[in-house]
């Protein structure tokens, strides 16, 4: 069974995402030893020397976003992420952001379980280690809110039915905004992660 880890890294107008991928790459061979795919649009190939794999793809774009860093808003491609199971080129998988820093081999603890789809179900505040209030949930009725952040699969009916239900979402994102209340009008991964989960488990 092949391993490998899948970064999507699309440019909008402020930030850099292939750079990040990079230099995530380097930290993800370091710890956890398996090679790296990224999903971009950059040709140049001076620029994607560092991955051990080049999906070239169209960005998908799920809005824009403020940055306060910038004090701007920039384009968001972030709505290519549902297509992970159709484009990965490994048997296992482990979707990353592109600015997701690893820094230990604790994701190793993924890549050998024998469970068909993982993410995290938590975000927690590192300063005092409580879980972040108002993030954990979404909507009005307060869905359980999952975190596309970090997903680890496997090629499975299971998976293939979690990520076709996120392109259900992605494509019809108005209908989900109005049918869970989602005041945010941007397409969220999390949001397009937790709804399917949702449909999938029953819970």
């Amino acid at each position: 069974m092949t391993t490998g880890a899948l970064i999507f890294a699309f440019n909008n107008e402020k930030t850099d995402y292939l750079a990040m991928a990079e230099w995530s790459a380097g930290r993800i061979r370091r710890h956890l030893d398996i090679p790296v795919a990224v999903v971009t649009d950059s040709t140049d190939h001076q620029r994607t020397q560092g991955f051990d794999r080049i999906i070239c793809a169209t960005p998908s774009t799920g809005g824009t976003r403020w940055f306060e860093d910038y004090a701007s808003t920039v384009t968001w491609h972030n709505a290519g992420r549902v297509d992970a199971y159709n484009l990965t080129p490994w048997d296992r998988t482990l979707v990353l952001d592109a600015d997701y820093v690893v820094c230990s081999s604790d994701l190793k603890t993924l890549l050998t379980s024998n469970t068909d789809f993982m993410c995290h179900r938590l975000a927690w505040d590192t300063k005092n280690g409580q879980p972040l209030d108002g993030l954990n949930t979404f909507g009005r009725f307060h869905m359980p809110m999952w975190w596309a952040t970090v997903m680890c699969f496997r090629k499975s009916n299971t998976a293939q039915y979690i990520f076709d239900s996120m392109q259900m979402v992605r494509d019809n994102w108005q209908h989900y905004r109005d049918l869970y209340h989602i005041d945010r009008a941007t397409y969220r991964n999390d949001f397009a992660l937790s709804i399917p989960l949702s449909i999938v488990t029953g819970k």
